[in-house]
């Protein structure tokens, strides 16, 4: 059981008569919670039988809460056994525990400033590091940081320029078991997006930081860097790419000093775009066998490591991320204004 909730803030961020409809909307949706009815949405998009090698036929998106401006980066925290996610518009990261259901984490998430910013001013990507820290992409803040889950006090960044230069908007991150980070810095969360005149960086990169080490530019040449994600043995580093002209999931080798190599298209997701389905290359994971699980037009793509297409699990929605949770076989979504989760029969990386 699970009671789901919202914290009906229209996509304008203004007050909305609508919301009392939502309300009621709400009021229905707990007392089906409540009976074990958890809404569902979206439906299973098969291309190779060997997608029900990960994904039963008969697996449900369930909705697990509702009403979000933009909801991103879920994070699943093993030892309290809950996930966090943000919703980058309101700046705000969100708890949802089972029994519990939603409650605000942290506001302010990403901009610490004088509101109005930017369309998407809070934190986008999260992650927990190797030291049981959350770390989180800023928009508003223009930086990396990490803080700890209990008993720290405040955030500390691990990154906030490159030369000098403040970044654009960190977007998405993922650490190596060495404890290297890698993460992306599109134009998302700045005001006027790539026409801002407060940019610093004429391009939007990869960077990655080590330990105690500056940030360092690993890819250069992406028109919109977004999600990041590592292969099981950390040999490789995949990339999604948000153009809708060049909707990419990309590859790249990892060099023995944490550099790139030349990467390469993996998958493109192009024509899938314009052939009107919803959603871009975003956030993506993978499982301990090395394949992927990317959000791309009709929501969550599965792919094998050789970047062939098994299949869907269509959302119906603008999908942003993905992440594993529970015991690692449960992946949680998020899809514009929702909160999902399907059952998987894999596991994810890092369970």
């Amino acid at each position: 059981m699970s009671i789901s909730f919202s914290n009906f803030k229209s996509k304008s961020l203004r007050f909305n008569p609508m919301n009392t409809i939502k309300l009621l909307l709400l009021m229905f949706s707990i007392s089906a919670n409540l009976l074990g009815q958890n809404k569902t949405i979206g439906k299973l998009i098969v291309n190779d039988p060997a997608f029900y090698e990960l994904i039963d036929k008969e697996a449900k998106i369930e909705v697990l809460a509702e009403g979000f401006n933009w909801s991103e980066g879920p994070v699943w925290n093993k030892e309290s056994a809950c996930l966090l996610f943000s919703d980058v518009p309101e700046n705000t990261i969100f708890k949802w525990k089972e029994e519990e259901g939603l409650s605000v984490f942290l506001k302010p998430s990403g901009f610490t400033g004088i509101p109005p910013y930017s369309l998407e001013p809070g934190s986008n990507g999260l992650i927990i590091n190797s030291d049981g820290e959350l770390v989180a992409c800023e928009h508003g803040d223009r930086r990396l940081t990490r803080m700890a889950l209990k008993g720290g006090e405040g955030k500390y960044p691990l990154a906030d320029n490159w030369k000098g230069k403040r970044f654009n908007s960190p977007n998405d991150v993922v650490q190596a078991s060495n404890g290297t980070y890698y993460f992306t810095d599109p134009p998302y969360g700045l005001p006027n997006r790539e026409h801002a005149t407060t940019r610093e960086i004429d391009l939007f990169g990869v960077y990655k930081v080590q330990k105690g080490g500056p940030a360092e530019l690993v890819i250069e040449n992406l028109s919109r860097p977004n999600g990041v994600a590592l292969s099981p043995d950390e040999t490789i580093l995949y990339v999604a790419q948000s153009d809708p002209d060049a909707a990419f999931i990309l590859s790249y080798p990892i060099k023995s000093n944490g550099d790139l190599g030349e990467g390469k298209v993996l998958f493109d997701a192009t024509d899938m775009v314009k052939s009107g389905l919803a959603g871009l290359p975003d956030g993506l994971k993978t499982d301990k066998n090395g394949n992927i699980f990317s959000t791309g037009p009709g929501g969550i793509l599965v792919l094998r490591p050789n970047g062939k297409l098994l299949g869907r699990i269509e959302t119906g929605e603008a999908t942003s991320n993905c992440n594993w949770g529970d015991k690692g076989s449960t992946l949680y979504i998020t899809a514009d204004s929702y909160l999902c989760r399907i059952r998987t029969k894999t596991t994810g990386k890092g369970f």
